[in-house]
């Protein structure tokens, strides 16, 4: 469900918008897009959305919205992304269809918990450096993921610092999925990123 999660980002997107980055990451084989962009306003973030949305339907695939509940509500999103420090899961669960996904951005076991406790559907953690995200959650490694997954039974989501080399790794160790930004937008071949990484995790999986 979650296997190979893109993440768009304007500034490393070599002029092309999430929409198209969109397009070009479902044809490649993405199973999750998720608009990510910090710097848009309210209405930019809408018509982006929107779009995307119509893509994902059209490939019957998952279209997620980064921090912005109101956007993902609005556009029809399948869910929305959600770091510590935006609204509570447990608040935005309130509020949202029973069938809307809910992901929390966590970089603990204890964090883990709670967030599984207040019903989010997968976790984001970062387990490598990364370059792309300003606030990103310090890289906790392959041994973080271990102490999650035995934590709770919630399906994680790898993100932060991936590429081609560590992908299977991630995968083999327990990880339900990875996200890229770099390793997919900025390519100039989006749809064969994609098609290499979705490869390289379905692979992976083959061999737990």
């Amino acid at each position: 469900m979650y296997d190979l999660y893109v993440v768009t980002d304007p500034d490393l997107s070599l002029g092309r918008s999430p929409v198209e980055i969109a397009a070009l990451a479902y044809e490649g084989g993405a199973d999750v897009v998720q608009l990510r962009d910090k710097h848009a306003d309210g209405r930019q973030l809408l018509e982006w959305a929107t779009g995307m949305k119509e893509l994902a339907d059209k490939h019957g695939k998952l279209f997620i919205v980064n921090d912005r509940l109101d956007i993902a509500i609005l556009s029809g999103a399948h869910g929305v992304h959600l770091g510590q420090s935006d609204i509570p899961v447990a608040e935005a669960r309130k509020i949202v269809p029973s069938d809307f996904i809910i992901g929390a951005s966590v970089k603990s076991a204890e964090e883990a918990v709670k967030a599984a406790e207040d019903r989010a559907d997968y976790l984001g953690v970062t387990l490598f450096e990364t370059k792309t995200k300003a606030d990103a959650d310090p890289a906790g490694g392959l041994d973080l993921l271990r102490r999650i997954l035995l934590a709770v039974d919630v399906p994680v989501v790898a993100i932060g610092g991936m590429n081609r080399e560590n992908a299977a790794s991630v995968i083999e160790a327990g990880a339900e999925g990875a996200a890229f930004v770099s390793a997919v937008v900025s390519k100039e071949d989006v749809v064969q990123a994609s098609g290499d990484l979705k490869a390289i995790i379905t692979a992976s999986k083959a061999r737990r």
